[in-house]
């Protein structure tokens, strides 16, 4: 055998095994669960395409896929209070990281978007920093992070489990909690017969 024919052949047998290695972790990655729990949290629009990475309780980011668009989706610890998978976008990030870290108020230039569709379970519903009382379990939600004043927009500040309400309101971290999914109720395209099942009812 020639010497070129020998590197060609050692050079197939390389590049075979770098492809079969690219390909076996793309497949790790892909049955991993801790991505599947995270691409889970939010809707497919956006998981599909966001950087899934592990979350340190000091708001360090551990990348596990990266992604192409903005959002980084994690798939947190559902053994552990307080740690549910989420997908967030970058001002949502920002607010979620300061408030583990502490920080006496989010630092969040314009409102956030944290997706919490698998649910979670928290502390407080009153006290962002609440590290001891009994768990709260909450249903699948969404979040809007901004201060929002729940009496000066007529809002609920309690848990339910239907329609929307102010989380720790009255704090620096107060922001819009809705329950569910954006996709909830049934939907009416143009040229659809709408049936109207709303009542006028006082809370």
């Amino acid at each position: 055998m020639s010497s070129s024919s020998g590197q060609s052949l050692r050079f197939e047998k390389q590049s075979l095994l770098i492809a079969k290695t690219e390909g076996q972790q793309m497949q790790d990655r892909a049955e991993d669960p801790r991505i599947t729990r995270a691409r889970l949290s939010g809707p497919e629009q956006v998981t599909r395409n966001a950087t899934v990475a592990e979350l340190g309780a000091d708001g360090t980011l551990t990348v596990l896929a990266k992604g192409t668009n903005e959002w980084v989706c994690v798939p947190g610890n559902e053994n552990k209070i307080g740690e549910p998978s989420m997908c967030m976008n970058p001002m949502g990030k920002r607010w979620m990281m300061d408030a583990m870290q502490g920080k006496p108020k989010p630092t969040n230039e314009s409102p956030g978007m944290i997706y919490m569709l698998c649910g979670a379970t928290q502390r407080s519903n009153t006290n962002p920093a609440d590290k001891t009382s009994p768990a709260i379990s909450i249903g699948p939600h969404w979040m809007i992070t901004w201060p929002f004043d729940a009496k000066e927009y007529g809002l609920p500040t309690t848990v339910r489990d239907k329609g929307a309400w102010v989380m720790f309101a009255g704090t620096p971290f107060a922001y819009l909690h809705v329950c569910g999914t954006p996709w909830d109720g049934k939907e009416y395209n143009e040229g659809d017969k709408a049936v109207w099942t709303m009542r006028y009812t006082r809370p």
